[in-house]
């Protein structure tokens, strides 16, 4: 077929459709560009992420593309996405290359912006392309975006301008997927945007939570827990930026700052709440309080565990509710989002489309880090320069949520933390104080076989140590004994919940129980001991291992928290810094657990660490080329990595509901619901770890997807005491990382 001129000209075609329904291109074009524009007011970019639209697709009118939708045109790839590039920067010159990146990436990726590849946008912004022939002149908005949104401050402009393309990179591929949707596949996208607004949910949480005191025994915590929640409720007045909520362990954090999230948010017309918590292991039972006070249709949780990517082709339950969440996990379009550290930090440095289409919907929202010191020491100044960044620049407050603060403040030792930051809790060593159950002892180094004698010493007791491999070996010297227990995320949720349910009814009773853990259990498991011992890590670690034990302050004397270093085992290079420094604060203060211990904690570790805050060069690598305007999106993307082998998760056929969720995968034509059920049975291990339990017919992959464990590998790989056991090498347990 000939192409002319008097053809119309398509942007998609439909498989047995005339092409009388197919969509015209510039219809296209202009449905991405004020659906893109409207994402970009949201941070003052409307213009700039409206011309990106509008350009995106314009290589699609050339000759080659054209043939290529009819039949009989062929098959090949034509490059449609390059015209548009060098549009933008023929058009706005240098600073057309801020959105030549964007509308270069917007099916790929965004690209290095100079490398040895031909692929990057300098090479790229040079090729020869398929002549692109319009009726008449390709479509131009009224008029061109010329300032930026803000003014980039000198020291930061790097930062500032990579982190705004990609902003304007997500408006564009968010716009160009719905766009797409509604034509291609209108039922989907009638699917989307049923959530509840902000203000129905403050409605359901007063409610509820009222009904929850109501219910709440009279006593000196709680009254103290009300007073949190009192306090957040006034701060949440205050303009947006920054803010901390200094908590102790126990003092109902959680709900607090649901409570200063949901009032700040309506009180400043913000649009999503998004809490970033650093443990798999407890997304799912905070976003459970969250659902109990605000409903079960308000709350996205987004994570690595069967994250609906995987499953991306395979179908999904024709069920409203799991629809429209796995619809809102594409782009983060809920009123509440509950996700990690991983899947935040790591979308705010991607370079892939489906990773960063979330990004414009973070801009003016409520970010709820909990446990902010968690961040991992070597991404750390990366991280803060995002948060910064969203706070100054995308209308976004930012609430840092530990008990252990301060962490991230600017101080002599750390003048890169953050200026302006707001407690919230008007004198945060006084709350502690009030919540201080415990007095901390630090014995030394102990022998495995001194540790176990301080294990019998006591009938109710737990261990904490740092590795999986230390775990099993205190373990290992008192498993046959009555009332011995086992945790690690080695076990499945399911099988976890099952231990601890024996650990709480042995502790209720009065009964032996001695529970040997790894740092799982510090991780928002409601738990009460009177006697924990905690081999030395972070004073954070310390901090957290002290929440269970009197967490209810019941015991007549305060609990006891026993600081042990086990001699002659290895300790992982992660480790060593922050066991390093909190041995030294152990030593020069009274109290290990105050918030002057706290700080003078972080204030070591992070000014020994130096240049290993950004250990992999992020932020150099941002302003190496900034004059001119040439950003190596693909290689920081890649280097930012909280884990290079965050591994896959494992269904484990652990009780009969394990069992059957497995059996039905087998068949079943919609796997969604069975694989968000499954969570409750599955394991994470690592890449290599998977490869060999394969190998030896441990794992099979059902519809060559979901990885699970067989009955032959049940019975040979999965203990009741220890969970899924295969040789390993020497690591933290994943849960003491962000994943």
């Amino acid at each position: 077929m000939e192409f002319a001129e008097t053809m119309t000209i398509f942007a998609h075609s439909k498989p047995e459709a005339e092409e009388s329904d197919w969509q015209p291109l510039l219809e296209h074009l202009v449905n991405v560009a004020e659906l893109a524009g409207r994402f970009g007011n949201v941070f003052a970019a409307g213009d700039w992420a409206a011309t990106a639209g509008l350009w995106h697709d314009i290589g699609k009118a050339s000759e080659e593309y054209q043939r290529r939708l009819r039949p009989g045109g062929g098959k090949g790839r034509v490059d449609h996405s390059t015209a548009g590039a060098q549009l933008a920067e023929k058009e706005l010159g240098g600073r057309g290359r801020l959105l030549a990146a964007c509308v270069a990436g917007h099916h790929s990726g965004l690209l290095d912006g100079v490398s040895v590849d031909d692929s990057c946008l300098a090479r790229r912004l040079k090729k020869i392309v398929p002549t692109v022939s319009f009726p008449g002149n390709p479509p131009k908005p009224e008029k061109l975006p010329t300032a930026l949104p803000f003014r980039p401050e000198r020291q930061r402009q790097a930062f500032q301008l990579s982190f705004l393309v990609r902003m304007l990179f997500s408006c564009l591929v968010d716009a160009d997927f719905l766009d797409t949707e509604r034509f291609m596949d209108p039922q989907k996208g009638k699917w989307r945007h049923r959530f509840p607004p902000l203000g129905e949910l403050w409605h359901r949480f007063s409610k509820n939570l009222a009904a929850k005191l109501s219910n709440v025994p009279i006593s000196e915590i709680n009254l103290r827990r009300k007073k949190v929640i009192d306090a957040c409720l006034a701060k949440a007045q205050d303009p947006p930026g920054f803010f901390s909520l200094t908590v102790p362990t126990g003092g109902g954090k959680t709900i607090s700052s649901l409570a200063f999230a949901l009032k700040h948010a309506l009180r400043h017309g913000l649009d999503r709440i998004i809490y970033v918590i650093p443990f798999t292991s407890i997304i799912e039972q905070n976003a459970e309080v969250f659902r109990e006070l605000l409903g079960e249709d308000a709350v996205l949780e987004h994570h690595s565990a069967f994250d609906s990517t995987r499953w991306a082709g395979q179908g999904s339950e024709e069920d409203e509710l799991l629809r429209k969440v796995e619809l809102a996990a594409e782009n983060w379009d809920a009123p509440v989002v509950v996700t990690t550290g991983v899947q935040f930090f790591e979308s705010l440095f991607a370079c892939r489309t489906s990773r960063c289409r979330k990004l414009h919907n973070i801009a003016r929202s409520v970010i709820v880090l909990d446990e902010a010191q968690m961040i991992p020491v070597p991404f750390l100044l990366p991280c803060m320069e995002a948060i910064r960044e969203l706070a100054l620049n995308y209308g976004c407050s930012v609430v840092l949520c530990t008990a252990t603060q301060p962490a991230l403040n600017r101080n002599e030792e750390f003048r890169q933390g953050l200026e302006g930051v707001r407690e919230i809790i008007a004198d945060p060593s006084e709350l502690y104080r009030a919540f201080r159950r415990v007095t901390v002892e630090d014995v030394g180094e102990l022998s495995l076989e001194h540790l176990v004698r301080y294990l019998r010493n006591d009938d109710q007791v737990l261990c904490v140590v740092n590795t999986r491999r230390e775990a099993r070996e205190v373990f290992q010297l008192v498993w046959d004994e009555d009332g011995a227990f086992h945790l690690s995320a080695q076990m499945c949720p399911e099988h976890r919940s099952v231990k601890l349910a024996q650990i709480r009814e042995r502790l209720k009773e009065g009964q032996a129980c001695r529970v040997v853990s790894t740092q799982l259990i510090e991780a928002g498991v409601d738990i009460d001991f009177p006697v924990v011992l905690r081999a030395v890590a972070g004073i954070d670690s310390i901090a957290q291992a002290a929440g269970r034990c009197n967490r209810e302050g019941k015991l007549p004397r305060p609990g006891r928290v026993v600081i042990f270093r086990l001699d002659e085992t290895f300790l992982p290079l992660e480790f060593r810094a922050p066991v390093e420094t909190a041995a030294e604060v152990v030593r020069s203060h009274e109290d290990p657990l105050s918030i002057e211990a706290v700080e003078d904690f972080f204030r070591l570790l992070y000014w020994r660490a130096g240049k290993k805050l950004d250990s992999e060069g992020i932020l150099e690598d941002a302003a190496e080329r900034v004059s001119e305007l040439h950003f190596p999106f693909r290689t920081i993307a890649e280097k930012f990595r909280f884990i290079r082998d965050a591994g896959e998760p494992v269904l484990i056929p652990y009780d009969e509901k394990g069992r059957s969720i497995i059996r039905q995968l087998r068949f079943a034509e919609f796997p969604g619901r069975l694989l968000r059920e499954g969570q409750r049975y599955a394991v994470q291990i690592p890449w290599w770890a998977l490869q060999k339990l394969e190998a030896a017919g441990a794992v099979e992959r059902i519809r060559k997807v979901f990885p699970a464990l067989t009955a032959h590998g049940f019975d040979s790989c999965y203990h009741d005491q220890l969970g899924l056991v295969f040789k390993e090498q020497e690591s933290p347990e994943p849960e003491s990382l962000i994943v």
